[in-house]
């Protein structure tokens, strides 16, 4: 009796044994491509990470430090990573294999929501006298770090109006650009980023600043008809010092992006966690610029077909999608 008994001890922990795995691998695990440590698109990453962690069931996700919005567009691309932050801009270049020196087409990846605008704003001394980007012209510029994506959307602005050989383009950072246009080394720096931005903060405590509307100087140029999707953005008054009326100008959207074959439902789960009201309290505690994610706003300056797994949660919320951008 003994033998039989530890017979069927000894059966029951080999069952047990060989089932382990298979219950370890019931647990879905995802990778996030975020950003550089301690930039925005980190904090937003690691804010999803955790919602969906600990609200789906059987799914962990861990966010990565990547090099930012072109790096996880090539990832997702890849499959490399399940979901990413992309500019809306990038996204859309790169679906055309029209990224900088890159004529690849990155056309595997869905977006998912709009998380947060990143307007361009253009700064000069209050006392300089210009009103316009026109009289930009033979003038000093500070346009973001070279490579970076205020210096390349810069680049398309000024190329757009035909004068980005006629300005002097200098690549310095915005604390670095807020500096020097105290000091008076330049005459303009350009950023493209959430307001308000502790670079033009700094600037204005210095001096009195202007911020230039860029918006119809774009429009006119044709700049959005080479690049729609970026969108237009308005500055309230009083966001700066000495700023009292609103500034018209246009934005990068960075979107919440996965790559095309991840599967529907898993898509779908994440939006409701990270969309509910729950979520959204988290997410703006994750990150002020937060505030901008909603129901009302979810899908503004996506510019390619939804992922299908998105459309069903957006279309679930009463949001009424675009043809152009309804998942294929």
């Amino acid at each position: 009796m003994r033998k039989i008994t530890f017979t069927w001890i000894s059966i029951l922990v080999l069952v047990a044994f060989a089932m382990a795995p298979v219950a370890m691998a019931a647990k879905k695990r995802l990778a996030f491509g975020g950003g550089p440590t301690g930039g925005t698109f980190q904090y937003f990453a690691n804010g999803i990470a955790i919602l969906m962690s600990k609200n789906i069931e059987n799914v962990e996700v861990s966010s990565e430090g990547t090099g930012g919005s072109a790096e996880n567009l090539k990832r997702l691309n890849a499959g490399d990573v399940d979901f990413g932050i992309v500019y809306s801009v990038d996204l859309w270049l790169g679906s055309q294999g029209k990224l900088p020196q890159d004529t690849k087409q990155y056309a595997k990846v869905r977006p998912m929501s709009y998380l947060y605008g990143a307007p361009a704003q253009l700064v000069v001394r209050a006392d300089s006298g210009v009103t316009d980007a026109m009289q930009l012209v033979g003038k000093k510029v500070a346009v973001g770090n070279a490579g970076s994506g205020a210096a390349l959307s810069a680049q398309r602005f000024f190329e757009a109006l035909g004068i980005w050989d006629k300005v002097e383009p200098q690549f310095l950072g915005y604390s670095a650009a807020a500096s020097a246009l105290g000091d008076k080394k330049i005459d303009a720096f350009w950023v493209l980023v959430g307001f308000p931005n502790a670079s033009i903060i700094e600037a204005s405590t210095t001096n009195d600043i202007a911020l230039l509307n860029t918006y119809e100087t774009a429009k006119a140029a044709g700049f959005f008809d080479n690049f729609p999707a970026y969108s237009e953005a308005k500055i309230p008054a009083g966001t700066y010092k000495g700023q009292d009326q609103d500034v018209r100008t246009f934005q990068d959207s960075t979107l919440w992006c996965a790559r095309e074959d991840l599967d529907a439902e898993t898509v779908t789960q994440a939006l409701r966690v990270v969309f509910s009201p729950e979520g959204l309290e988290h997410m703006v505690k994750s990150h002020k610029a937060a505030a901008e994610m909603s129901i009302e706003n979810g899908i503004s300056g996506i510019p390619l077909p939804l992922h299908k797994g998105a459309e069903v949660f957006w279309t679930e919320k009463g949001v009424a999608i675009p043809e152009a951008i309804k998942a294929q």
